[in-house]
């Protein structure tokens, strides 16, 4: 029975992928009728979801915090094709879309993934445990990245609006690269014990590391299945970031027939990204696991700023018009609150289910003024 579950499951992930290439190849010209946009948004979603899978075997294979740091490139290069094709087809909130997706990632990543994974974890086992030291330099390097990209362009000079000029965004790009390149070298080098799950005691004192190599855990994957997992990832991954360019259109016209602001289409493709990444949070923190949910959404957070800011500013060397890139005033203190409700979350190294209900707010918060600014 287990032996035909995993390879229904194999065949469906392998099934989803070259599916959704074909999807790809045969509407390209033409994918107007509903029909065929129901279907290229059927297979999009499916791909996001295989696309993770995928990642999640290559990262069981390599192990953590490799694996998390995996996803959250994988994820993040969903994200940035998304972002690229939207920007590409134009449309009235083009100059925006990167501001508005990257935006909307930190607070889904770090109010939504977090506190629902503190939320689970907490009510299942009371109190959960992760290395305050580790999560917290994942945090200070978000705020860092936030202020260079997000905060600074509301209050320079050199270009109109809330703009870079040429010369601010290559040193942002390589500010951003620069601060991520040195966290993965820490996460994965020099301190990687920081980022692997811990035990703790009846408190939540941290006792010492996990052995995340349980009875509790499946055998690695062998190479073979790793290798086929890699390419279908990548056409997975083609695949997203094709199909949503052909649904574009389709999602700024329901954006702008509900009457929403243009900033909503970035927060429908941050969820669209980022909702199969929640679940293998989620899935960790159900088994006090923390510290790998934790990994997943303050990973991807920074992945979705260190890389898409850069991947966007060479991309600007192409694209016409401005690229938007400062908050509003109600985003930035909707960011200050974030990091400040952040700091006091992590600093004692545990955490209880209310932690995670007051990241929930926040998240809500986000996404009711994102849709009645």
């Amino acid at each position: 029975m287990a032996t035909n579950s995993v390879r229904g499951r194999f065949q469906w992930t392998v099934t989803v992928p070259l599916g959704a290439i074909a999807v790809l190849a045969a509407t390209w010209a033409s994918h107007e009728h509903w029909a065929l946009l129901v279907l290229i948004g059927l297979f999009l979603v499916g791909a996001v979801i295989a696309a993770v899978h995928h990642a999640e075997v290559v990262a069981h294979k390599v192990g953590e915090p490799f694996g998390s740091l995996i996803l959250a490139v994988a994820v993040t290069v969903i994200e940035v094709g998304l972002i690229v094709m939207l920007m590409v087809a134009g449309g009235d909130g083009a100059s925006a879309y990167a501001r508005d997706t990257v935006f909307a990632a930190v607070m889904i990543t770090l109010n939504g993934i977090a506190g629902l994974s503190l939320l689970v974890g907490g009510l299942r086992h009371h109190l959960v445990s992760f290395n305050a030291s580790g999560t917290g330099s994942q945090l200070s390097t978000i705020v860092a990245l936030c202020a260079v990209t997000l905060v600074l362009p509301s209050f320079t000079t050199s270009a109109d609006g809330l703009s870079y000029s040429a010369a601010q965004l290559a040193f942002a790009a390589v500010a951003c690269l620069a601060l991520y390149a040195a966290f993965v070298f820490t996460q994965t080098v020099r301190h990687r014990d920081f980022f692997l799950p811990v035990s703790s005691d009846e408190y939540g004192r941290v006792t010492g590391l996990l052995d995340v190599d349980g009875d509790d855990h499946a055998d690695p994957p062998s190479t073979r299945d790793t290798v086929v997992s890699a390419v279908l990832l990548v056409a997975a991954l083609v695949a997203v970031v094709g199909l949503a360019k052909l649904l574009s259109p389709t999602i700024e016209d329901a954006v702008a027939s509900l009457g929403f602001p243009y900033a909503v289409v970035g927060v429908v493709i941050a969820l669209l990204v980022l909702a199969p990444e929640s679940i293998a949070a989620v899935r960790n923190a159900q088994r006090d696991r923390v510290q790998i949910s934790l990994n997943l959404a303050y990973g991807s957070a920074m992945a979705s700023i260190g890389l898409t800011i850069p991947t966007i500013a060479v991309a600007m060397i192409w694209l016409d018009g401005p690229l938007v890139l400062g908050l509003e005033p109600v985003q930035m203190v909707l960011l200050l609150i974030t990091v400040i409700v952040s700091v006091l979350t992590i600093a004692q190294g545990r955490a209880k289910a209310l932690q995670g209900l007051v990241h929930l707010v926040l998240l809500a918060t986000f996404l009711f003024l994102s849709i009645n600014p």
